[in-house]
């Protein structure tokens, strides 16, 4: 009777696992149009691997320059770690308000972060879709349009960077009472946006590598406390008792790795804290979106499906500790 929601939830894993095993791949492409002169500006554009893999049987990324300005030579790409980097000199007339400015294209659901700044004026912020990968310049910034686009982005980062969003799944396995896992986020919340925060405005900052390391570690760690309660529900682990406070000291690793994710996309002049505010919501409104769907979910297997609740919650804690483990070994051995 219970085969068919075996199946399912099966099918649920296998859907999941599938996904890119390159957690932070997620982070949206971007491109920017400096003035340097009156008239004389600088496109540099820059495209993480997800973004541009199909761009690689090109010799370079294709720029969408606005009409009133033309190109002064060839543009130039460079691989970099995980990403495509390029950059065009352009002769341009008139103030530009308009036209556009942007990628060709955008492949999937990957995002892009367009950046317009002019001398002497505010500098012009977009977000960049699949189905808009240009954006029009304006006579004047758009405050609600930062806050808008880095509310999205915010809110992607934490559904769709698998590193983090497993940490939570993972949580919430363990945690399961609503009170609890709600503390329990909380002190997520709280410490990733101290070292969030901390880190944007350069009060402190720690090297990349480690903060990945460490989130990967946390990963692990959350799995095998899952494991061993699934074995002895009685067991009273240390996260057990005490999750806020785990959730508290790795919430502050994995705010540096929100920073990193927001420094590549940069926030814009004159607009910092509204940007970093909105990126931060979203994170926050991604991160309850997935625990409320989560407890549901597992309050409704409780009740219909209570024989298939423990293998299939085994199931997932395996597949969250085997995902955590090899990002783990990957970004130590490198």
């Amino acid at each position: 009777r219970n085969r068919p929601m075996i199946r399912w939830l099966i099918a649920v894993f296998l859907a999941l696992a599938a996904a890119p095993l390159a957690a932070d791949e997620l982070r949206p492409s971007v491109i920017e149009m400096t003035e340097r002169t009156q008239g004389e500006w600088v496109l540099d554009w820059k495209l993480p691997v997800a973004a541009s893999r199909a761009q690689t049987a090109a010799p370079f990324a294709q720029p969408v320059i606005p009409e009133s300005c033309t190109l002064k030579g060839e543009p130039v790409q460079r691989a970099e770690a995980l990403a495509l980097v390029g950059r065009a000199d352009l002769s341009c007339e008139g103030g530009l308000a308009g036209e556009s400015f942007g990628l060709s294209e955008l492949i999937g659901n990957a995002d892009a972060i367009a950046r317009f700044v002019p001398l002497e004026r505010p500098v012009q912020s977009f977000r960049l879709t699949a189905e808009t990968p240009a954006a029009t310049i304006l006579a004047e910034p758009d405050r609600w349009q930062v806050l808008r686009d880095y509310l999205v982005i915010g809110a992607e980062h934490i559904l769709f960077g698998w590193d983090h969003l497993l940490f939570v799944i993972a949580l919430v396995l363990l945690v399961r009472g609503p009170w609890p896992v709600v503390k329990a986020a909380t002190a997520f919340t709280v410490a990733h946006s101290i070292t969030l925060v901390a880190t944007t405005l350069g009060y402190t900052g720690l090297p990349g590598r480690p903060v990945e390391a460490l989130i990967a570690l946390s990963i692990v760690f959350l799995a095998v406390e899952v494991a061993l309660v699934l074995r002895e529900p009685e067991r009273r682990t240390f996260t057990r008792r005490f999750p806020w406070v785990v959730a508290f000291g790795f919430g502050l690793v994995h705010g540096f790795g929100f920073a990193g994710a927001l420094a590549d996309i940069g926030l814009p002049q004159g607009e910092i804290a509204s940007a970093l505010l909105a990126f931060n919501l979203g994170v926050e409104a991604g991160q309850l979106l997935v625990i409320a769907a989560l407890v549901a979910l597992l309050a409704v297997l409780t009740r219909t499906a209570p024989k298939v609740e423990t293998p299939a919650l085994r199931l997932a804690t395996y597949g969250i500790g085997i995902t955590g483990s090899f990002w783990l070994i990957e970004r130590v051995v490198g």
